[in-house]
């Protein structure tokens, strides 16, 4: 991989200029006499070494000496396909390494396999509890590298605030953390360096283990600062990358001379229903019809829509830059021309733990595309989106859009609103925040009135497809966090109201139960819950559900008549049966967001209601990123064809009537402010480039769809 080769060579650069270390002191503690350099733990130099190694049992260890050099360096050989490596010890104890910020290893992938390399940290609490920590990072073939491991911050280091960051590239999975990453420096007992299973057979050469303490070069990734003035990778190159502003006009006009030979497509008409099939009832607004089995949506002019849409229409997210100033090239100046994409954020999410959530921030998105179409750049912005879906196939501007955006759009939308505001349900927990208690009476109130006014500027809008009403709302223990909630929760009297009225008494509820609460205050769900008690856990779960449904569905129907409500964006991993056959009950169109390879033909089709997906992506890191999205591809060749595959699948499911894109641009390469993600799932850079190899694989997809799914 371009990016990573190149980044070896740096993080080598940087590395042999700091190789005069001084040597480790006797014993198992580390104490370095310069705190701007490294301290040497084992070079496998001397026997016997300082440290005890042993090789798993399909791996073979030996020494050997280093080539054209004095010396030795330890060499693992692993059996093809097998999981194995080797584990380093200290001699006797515990190596103390408290002073230090992590440490680090020269690796030599020998048969260029680019296997993965797992790096794991053992070590105790103050209690002698084990902990564990453990990171993944793709070799680099035939290439000689140093490879840091942080002790800190879920062994990030200092690059906070990224998911994905340089050399490592992502540090979560599925949207959340790998592990808790837990080093407790002061007692190490094992470093180990293995592969996984099914590599093609793996030969690494491992040479002189050091710790480096907090601020030396050894404790940086790369050099600073690594990212440009356009937001992007400094040290690589890649096809489509911008390097002067001249470049980014020019890619500009490059873009709109092919949009310019690109006409939309012909199988769509003015909605992007299809132009040469059946024509059905017109009735002015979006409606849902199944025919032959299969489910679609129906425009206004009555011809039959699969929704192709594309998330976040808009200028980007802002990325922190207070406490990482030296990580930038160029940042915008206040009171200076991008003054207007300079911000600020408190309270985030999480990712921002360096600066307690609170720092300022820049849009790089934006200053791109300011310095694309000068001062008034942002309606010229979303007229390029809106012809650049057209060219691409596209039908739909999905969910996050700018108000503007859907002001403006030839294209049908969605419509993003939130329920009604009410008291949290207190003893829950959840990714994006507790549910609400739908149980308090101001739940409905709220609903209410707080959609009648959000939806009042599309109510007449005939490209409105529908609207979305909250987002991956936690779902997922709703009754354990009711039960878990104060005496006074609305939700929690709703549920022992009806174990009271199914049992009668506390002593029944326990014993059906297995529980043993001294009252009510103090009933909690067992661990192991027996079937009595997962069978109420689900009564009052589709209680729960149903009366949240209910009131959304009453409040759009009844301020957006004729519309069609789209659910609630259930995410699909957290999506209790219960809940989804409720939504089915009251919304028009049950949405769900469905990270994976594709669709399976039988999903979801026993709700008997037409199912929208709300997001899907997939992201590589060929083109300077540091983390693939949630479901990743080896290349942009590959995000491509699996975004056939996954449409496709979709398409092929009768129950679906469409899927959309999350999203419209990459995210910043530094992590948006929120939430800290920063992957590859735009069908542009931060650039405002595009990336062909999935916007062409988009358009032929999207100009054969509506006759083959018509036709199976």
């Amino acid at each position: 991989m371009k990016t990573i080769q190149l980044l070896t060579v740096l993080v080598g650069a940087v590395v042999a200029a700091q190789m005069n270390t001084p040597a480790l002191a006797a014993g198992n503690t580390a104490t370095a006499t310069d705190s701007a350099n490294a301290t040497i733990v084992e070079s496998f130099d001397a026997q016997p070494t300082a440290v005890a190694w042993s090789a798993d049992k399909e791996a073979k260890v030996k020494t050997v000496q280093r080539k054209g050099q004095t010396g030795s360096a330890l060499e693992v050989t692993i059996r093809k396909g097998q999981a194995g490596g080797v584990t380093l010890k200290p001699t006797t104890g515990a190596w103390d390494w408290t002073a230090y910020a992590g440490l680090e290893i020269d690796v030599e992938d020998l048969e260029g396999t680019r296997c993965p390399l797992v790096v794991t940290v053992k070590s105790l609490d103050a209690d002698g509890r084990s902990l564990f920590a453990r990171r993944t990072v793709r070799m680099w073939p035939a290439q000689a590298f140093s490879l840091p491991f942080f002790f800190k911050n879920g062994n990030a280091g200092p690059y906070w605030g990224m998911r994905g960051i340089p050399v490592y590239g992502p540090l979560t999975v599925d949207g959340f953390s790998l592990d808790d990453g837990n080093v407790n420096p002061s007692r190490v007992t094992a470093v180990g360096f293995s592969v996984a299973e099914g590599h093609p057979g793996a030969r690494l050469r491992f040479d002189t283990l050091r710790v480096f303490p907090q601020g030396s070069p050894e404790g940086r990734l790369i050099p600073h600062p690594f990212i440009d003035r356009f937001g992007q990778f400094a040290p690589d190159d890649w096809p489509g990358k911008v390097h002067d502003e001249a470049e980014l006009k020019a890619s500009d006009a490059k873009d709109l001379a092919a949009l310019d030979a690109t006409p939309a497509l012909s199988c769509m008409d003015a909605f992007g229903g299809w132009a040469d099939g059946p024509a059905r009832e017109a009735t002015s607004r979006f409606r849902t019809e199944q025919i032959d089995g299969k489910w679609w949506l129906i425009t206004p002019e009555g011809r039959l829509f699969f929704s192709l849409g594309v998330n976040c229409i808009y200028s980007g997210q802002p990325t922190f830059t207070t406490g990482r100033e030296d990580w930038f090239e160029w940042l915008p100046e206040p009171g200076g021309e991008f003054a207007s994409l300079i911000g600020s954020v408190s309270g985030v999410h999480s990712m921002g733990e360096a600066i307690a959530g609170n720092g300022r921030t820049a849009n790089f998105l934006g200053i791109n595309l300011q310095r694309k179409y000068g001062a008034d750049w942002w309606p010229l912005f979303y007229q390029r989106a809106f012809k650049r879906l057209r060219a691409w196939g596209f039908n739909t501007v999905g969910n996050w859009s700018g108000g503007d955006v859907l002001a403006n759009s030839p294209l049908p939308f969605t419509v993003t609103l939130s329920s009604g505001h009410a008291r949290p349900l207190e003893g829950g927990d959840g990714y994006w925040g507790r549910m609400r208690d739908v149980f308090d009476p101001a739940f409905i109130e709220n609903t209410m009135k707080d959609i009648a006014q959000a939806v009042e500027p599309f109510r007449d809008n005939p490209k409105v497809v529908g609207y979305f009403v909250d987002n991956e709302l936690s779902w997922d223990g709703v009754a354990e966090g009711a039960i878990k909630s104060p005496s006074d929760q609305p939700a929690r009297l709703a549920f022992i109201e009806d174990l009271k009225a199914k049992y009668g008494s506390l002593d029944a509820v326990n014993g059906a139960w297995g529980a043993q609460a001294a009252d009510w205050d103090a009933l909690r769900i067992p661990r192991r819950p027996s079937a009595a008690c997962r069978a109420d856990v689900d009564a009052f779960e589709f209680r729960f559900a149903d009366r949240y449904f209910g009131a959304v569905a009453e409040a759009v129907h009844t301020h957006a008549a004729g519309h069609l409500y789209l659910g609630c964006r259930f995410a699909l991993a957290y999506a209790p049966p219960v809940a989804l056959r409720a939504c089915a009950a009251h919304a028009d169109v049950v949405s769900v967001n469905s990270y994976s390879t594709d669709v399976k033909p039988d999903r979801l089709t026993e709700l008997g209601k037409p199912i929208i997906i709300g997001e899907f992506h997939f992201g590589a890191l060929d083109r300077g990123m540091f983390h693939t999205g949630l479901v990743a591809s080896e290349n942009q060749d590959e995000r491509a064809r699996k975004y056939v595959r996954y449409v496709e699948s979709v398409a092929a499911n009768p129950a679906f009537v469409g899927c959309h894109w999350f999203e419209y641009a990459d995210q910043p390469l530094t992590g948006r402010a929120m939430d800290g993600e920063n992957y590859n799932i735009g069908l542009v850079s931060i650039a405002d480039v595009p990336y062909p190899e999935l916007t062409a694989a988009a358009r032929a997809l999207h100009g054969r769809l509506y006759p083959e799914r018509f036709q199976k």
